[in-house]
């Protein structure tokens, strides 16, 4: 689909595209383009984006349909009404629009953007927890040291004993990834207990008992006895987090046992559940505010209908519009961002990020229509009636009079309806007598 059109006399071209997923905009001119990437499959509906536009060029779709199973866009876009300013994608908290500029276009930072990151810090050892708690497959963990077969060698037939203190294993996965003999049993991570592992055995047909397991290990939790053959590697490796895919969801953070993940959101705020619907709720047939969270912090307990773990929140509101049940609320008290610089669309800016905690926003007029100011008050000014001869009112009351006796003739109006008036006028005498 492809529209054109001029403003403020420079020729707009703009245009929309479907390839798999993604609605793909486009607005060229001659100086400039700029393409507007929507991926449907991305977003979680959480309306942020609707609340945001200044043209009201967003719509929200049937999202209780939507996060139930219905496959259709949780929102749509009149790209007649879009300006191409950004801040949707600017303030997508899940990536799904982004937006890409070519041309004559503002430096970056010229807009606001959330002020917020995951970052591993000093104390990262690391382990793989993090990567396989992730539900958004948004980190990569890549270890730097050697595995065991290649600084030693598997040893046939060697004799030894190999022992893990449970109560001590963290399940950080170091010896696994060093030594093919630990095997790490995965259980599926929930809410309640992020960890991706229930348990760690030992293939004592792989194991030599060299050592060197025991020496990696960061929580003192394996003994060995046998015959260490070198010395045992230090452990390293890269930590990689994936912006784009990465929700702030806090599930590495929590997985975390040495407090190597530092995180900050972008909202403060806070999400309840209304005791006076939970009854009305059914999470086993609905499911809705499971599907569309991107913190997965939904999960059913043992003695409750519903239940979240609101560390994990990231305030965004996608379960609100799922529920039909009114069974969820969020609100929101502080949006973290960059500095708004001085533009022609500052107060634009301030007032979209406002409305992210407030909920009202002051559109601007773009109805192009010039209206007229209130009429002032005018000064009265008396008005002189004239005179009124009494000699002409009286003759003129006499004649009507006499026109009027003619009109309750019946031959008179006959006449008039049928004949000419000439005719009439020599039925009738000059005083009004038939």
């Amino acid at each position: 689909m492809t529209q054109e059109g001029e403003e403020e006399g420079i020729t707009v071209t703009k245009k929309m595209d479907i390839q798999d997923s993604h609605f793909i905009y486009t607005q060229d001119t001659e100086k400039s383009r700029k393409v507007l990437n929507y991926d449907y499959k991305r977003c979680t509906g959480c309306g942020l984006c609707v609340g945001l536009c200044p043209t009201k060029a967003l719509e929200l779709g049937h999202m209780h349909e939507i996060a139930t199973g219905l496959d259709a866009p949780p929102v749509m876009m009149d790209i007649d009404k879009c300006s191409f300013c950004g801040m949707c994608a600017n303030f997508c908290p899940v990536h799904a629009i982004t937006m890409g500029y070519e041309g004559e276009l503002p430096e970056k930072g010229s807009y606001p953007v959330y002020d917020s990151y995951v970052k591993v810090n000093e104390k990262c050892l690391p382990c793989i927890l993090c990567e396989e708690a992730c539900p958004e497959e948004a980190i990569k963990v890549e270890f730097t040291f050697p595995k065991k077969e290649q600084i030693a060698p598997l040893k046939k037939d060697a004799l030894g004993e190999i022992e893990i203190d449970h109560e001590k294993c963290n399940f950080c996965g170091i010896c696994a990834r060093f030594c093919d003999a630990f095997i790490l049993v995965e259980q599926e991570p929930t809410p309640t207990d992020p960890r991706p592992f229930e348990q760690i055995l030992v293939d004592e047909d792989k194991c030599d008992y060299c050592v060197l397991c025991q020496d990696i290990c960061p929580e003192d939790a394996i003994r060995v006895k046998g015959e260490r053959p070198c010395e045992a590697p230090k452990v390293q490796g890269n930590v990689t987090i994936d912006d784009e895919k990465c929700t702030l969801c806090t599930w590495c953070k929590t997985v975390c046992p040495y407090e190597a993940v530092d995180i900050k959101k972008p909202f403060k705020g806070e999400i309840m559940l209304v005791e006076a619907n939970i009854d009305k709720c059914d999470p086993q047939g609905c499911h809705g505010c499971f599907n569309v969270c991107p913190s997965h912090l939904w999960y059913v307990p043992a003695d409750k209908k519903i239940a979240i773990v609101e560390d994990y929140c990231t305030y965004c509101g996608a379960c609100v519009n799922a529920c039909h049940l009114d069974v969820v609320r969020v609100s929101r008290e502080k949006v973290h961002h960059t500095d708004i610089p001085d533009s022609p669309w500052a107060s634009q800016w301030r007032d979209a990020v406002e409305s992210l905690v407030t909920a009202k926003r002051h559109h601007p007029d773009i109805s192009h229509v010039l209206e007229v100011g209130e009429e002032l008050p005018r000064e009265y000014v008396e008005v002189e009636l004239p005179e009124i001869d009494e000699s002409l009112q009286k003759a003129v009351r006499e004649h009507i009079q006499k026109v009027m006796q003619s009109l309750k003739s019946v031959k008179i109006r006959k006449m008039w309806e049928s004949e000419s008036s000439d005719e009439v006028k020599k039925a009738v005498d000059g005083k009004g007598n038939v």
